[in-house]
């Protein structure tokens, strides 16, 4: 019996996100989406507080997303994970991303079927 490979995720870091909207550009063009459709998608969230406001941006995968498939099956990165400007998306083992999630409080992680 072949042993099944792990199912793989995104972990998505948005305590540093910058909403540069890298991630989006990079899925559009790698998968060639028409103007208003994508893989990924950044939502901005604006929180009021007592000293101001908060601002943070979250990159959210959508349904049209399969983790670039025709590179991960070559040993490469999603392509929203290559091109991330800040650094704070990560492709891997879903029992990895989840270990790490630990020691980083924002974060979420995406793991489709």
């Amino acid at each position: 019996m072949a042993k099944e490979s792990a199912r793989n995720g995104l972990l998505i870091d948005y305590n540093y996100c910058t909403g540069c909207r890298s991630c989006e550009i990079a899925c559009q063009q790698e998968h060639h989406y028409p103007a208003g459709q994508f893989g990924i998608k950044i939502t901005e969230h604006v929180l009021e507080k007592k000293n101001g406001l908060s601002i943070y941006y979250l990159p959210f995968p959508t349904d049209l997303c399969n983790l670039c498939a025709h590179r991960t099956k070559e040993g490469g990165k999603p392509s929203c994970v290559k091109h991330c400007q800040a650094r704070c998306m990560y492709y891997g083992p879903v029992s990895e991303l989840a270990k790490q999630m630990e020691a980083q409080p924002k974060t979420v992680l995406y793991a489709p079927e």
